[in-house]
């Protein structure tokens, strides 16, 4: 990342998924930090985007290290698992889903950015990047379904928006944003990938999404862009 000071610090929250384990190599790889930190639900300490004190936990750990905190990357997310699966219509809403889908896509990332944000520098580029996904946008909803996942990555567009504003004015030099990563080889969206639709392995989409965040500046901050730097309509 030619963007961020060399010799920080680079932490990737859900390193135990497809994507998030890839982010970890990727950037271990680039040399480009002299730390890089994955933070699960297996991991010591663990983190559960359920248990707001495991973040703080994680979040202490961080500022523990005593260096600059240039890249959080947020690759948790929840389409589907525990019974649940994505709704086709209004039919299939339940509450038990909804409060889910909510509490680990919208809640869970909000309050990471609650402890995580305070952490990054005064001064030069540092980046905080949540994944979201392309059924979040409003504006690109043609097919209906998907309630609670879709909405939950809307509420989650709006949250890393607002976020965004807040750290601006004491770091105007952070980039926060919104990252939709494509289709990827992963246990979240194998079951529903299409036929015909380009499905790219977890190295290849976090090499991508590397690329992207380090090409945007802070003007574009508070965005929601997918793999190309590209950016998406809420």
């Amino acid at each position: 990342m030619n963007s961020l000071s060399k010799g920080g610090l680079a932490v990737v929250i859900g390193s135990a998924g497809g994507i998030g384990a890839a982010m970890v190599d990727v950037l271990e790889q680039s040399g480009a930090f002299a730390g890089v930190i994955g933070f699960s639900r297996t991991s010591e300490p663990a983190i559960d985007l359920l248990d707001e004190q495991s973040i703080v936990r994680a979040a202490d750990t961080v500022s523990a290290r005593k260096m600059d905190l240039r890249l959080v990357f947020d690759a948790t997310g929840f389409l589907h698992g525990s019974g649940f699966t994505p709704e086709k219509s209004l039919s299939a809403l339940t509450p038990e889903h909804m409060a889910h889908a909510f509490a680990v896509n919208a809640i869970g990332p909000a309050l990471v950015m609650k402890h995580f944000l305070p952490l990054l520098p005064k001064q030069g580029k540092s980046i905080f990047a949540s994944l979201s996904a392309k059924v979040g946008s409003i504006g690109d909803n043609r097919l209906g379904g998907w309630y609670s996942y879709r909405a939950s990555k809307a509420a989650l567009n709006q949250l890393v928006h607002t976020a965004a504003i807040e750290l601006a004015r004491r770091k105007p030099e952070a980039v926060c944003v919104a990252l939709h990563p494509g289709t990827v080889d992963t246990g979240l969206s194998s079951d529903f990938a299409k036929t015909g639709l380009e499905v790219r392995r977890p190295a290849e989409a976090a090499a991508l999404l590397i690329g992207a965040l380090d090409r945007l500046t802070p003007a574009e901050t508070g965005g929601f862009f997918d793999y190309s730097g590209a950016s998406l309509p809420w």
